[in-house]
């Protein structure tokens, strides 16, 4: 049974588009089969009038994301992954300074850029989700687009801390967090029979990027120079979001509304979406800690040489499969379904897997599952939010949620190395324990989240 005043799961569509003429409407507004979109009392009784959803309209929109993600999200998995904590020298650490260009520097002083870079592209979430909602994706994403490429462009002449850290850590980063936005969004405003599927496809690009631009760097810098690295990795940034800027449209019809700190503020307050986010913040806490430390503690035990640099790319490229095909089955067994096993599934891999690899083959397999695993997880985010929410709210509902998961993703890292007294002698125990009890805390929180909202009963479809 669903507990009074909480939303159902149906279709999010049909609660917002103008209803058939020959269906009539209960007295709250709403068309028949109501999703868990939104609480009924909140839900406004004259929507506007959309295009019909789906369609190769609606593909193209996703083509466009995929492209979006590639060069936003993926840039930041490049990032984030080249990042180190520890205070002694390994080949990891030498990759952080040559994706900074910076060489004098300690690498715990140059790994503060790639997590301002993740907190900066996750905080922006509440100024272009409602910016979003009150105009569409066009002028967010065009500006996203320009400040994303300038920022790289800037990095690549840039020779001071202080001006990677304005044009690496801050500009492109906040390019990012618009085009990131805005094409998720986008995509959940044209689904909602695969909208799990289709966002699943659109977080793939992010899986790719993180594939493809690390190799680049690795094999550019030597040949070309940190400069002309980052400025071809600009070109093709400019080149797909081309792309993006000419398909992503919005299904929904936008016009501006004041800004009330309020609107950010007020879905902490419904317990179904404040469980999620609490999940979603310990889960991301523990997350991003296996994407930064996999390299060195593979150096650690000794792994291949010759293996170490493509754990990240293999890893990436496995949660390319773990941002479709889990999508794929959540929208017929329910996305917080779906998200629980997948959330738990990747906690269980830390601590089983993790743990215990000491070899080239346990490296390798890890990074194949936790790359399936954590792919799920990024993909799954924004529809169980859409699912909970009012869509013509999604903007400002997704921009509070990852304002909230970048805390996480800016702490998680710090909090890793202070866990690892050493790269190369110490255990890296107490921070593999860290991110896997974390992760499976931010799994059990989702079961809560999902009896909140429509029970416990196994046979519901959540």
């Amino acid at each position: 049974m669903i507990p009074p005043n909480q939303p159902s799961d149906v279709s999010v569509t049909s609660s917002f588009e103008k209803a058939p003429e020959d269906v009539p409407l209960p007295p709250n507004g709403n068309g028949p089969g109501d999703d868990l979109e939104k609480p009924r009392d909140t839900v406004e009784s004259a929507p506007p009038p959309m295009h019909p959803e789906e369609g190769m309209r609606a593909w193209a929109v996703v083509a466009g994301a995929y492209c979006a993600l590639f060069v936003s999200f993926g840039w930041i998995n490049c990032a984030s992954s080249s990042s180190s904590s520890s205070s002694s020298p390994s080949p990891s650490q030498s990759r952080t300074t040559r994706l900074t260009g910076l060489k004098d520097l300690s690498p715990s002083t140059v790994s503060w850029i790639p997590s301002l870079e993740s907190f900066v592209m996750l905080a922006g979430g509440p100024i272009f989700g409602r910016l979003f909602d009150s105009y569409g994706p066009r002028w967010p994403l065009f500006f996203g687009s320009i400040l994303h490429v300038f920022g790289l462009m800037m990095a690549s002449i840039s020779s001071e801390y202080y001006q990677f850290i304005l044009s690496q850590g801050i500009c492109s980063p906040l390019g990012a967090s618009a085009v990131f936005f805005v094409a998720t969004t986008s995509v959940a405003t044209w689904f909602q029979k695969h909208r799990a599927l289709a966002l699943g496809i659109t977080a793939s690009g992010s899986s790719l990027g993180g594939v493809i631009f690390p190799i680049m760097v690795e094999r550019l810098i030597p040949q070309v120079g940190f400069g002309w690295a980052m400025r071809i990795c600009a070109f093709l940034m400019l080149f797909l979001l081309l792309i993006a800027n000419l398909t992503i449209r919005s299904r929904l019809h936008h016009k501006p509304r004041p800004v009330h700190v309020m609107d950010f503020i007020r879905p902490l307050g419904e317990g179904g979406f404040a469980l999620t986010v609490i999940a979603a913040f310990l889960i991301f806490w523990g997350m991003f800690l296996p994407f930064t430390f996999i390299i060195l503690q593979a150096e650690r035990y000794n792994v291949s040489p010759e293996l170490v640099p493509y754990l990240v790319p293999i890893l990436n490229a496995a949660s390319i499969f773990g941002r479709t095909l889990p999508g794929y089955v959540a929208d017929r067994v329910g996305r917080f379904n779906a998200m629980i096993v997948m959330s738990g599934f990747t906690a269980v891999v830390v601590l089983a897997l993790w743990i215990p690899s000491r070899t080239s083959a346990t490296s390798v397999l890890f990074s194949i599952l936790y790359g399936f695993g954590s792919g799920a997880f990024i993909s799954l985010s924004p529809a169980v939010v859409a699912q909970i929410s009012d869509i013509r709210q999604l903007g400002v509902r997704s921009g509070t949620f990852f304002a909230v998961v970048s805390v996480a993703a800016l702490t998680g890292n710090p909090i890793g190395g202070a866990l690892l007294p050493n790269a190369e002698t110490g255990s890296y125990l107490r921070l593999q324990l860290f991110a896997g009890i974390v992760m499976l805390a931010g799994s059990m929180v989702f079961i809560l989240a999902r009896g909140y909202i429509a029970g416990f009963s196994l046979r519901e479809k959540v």
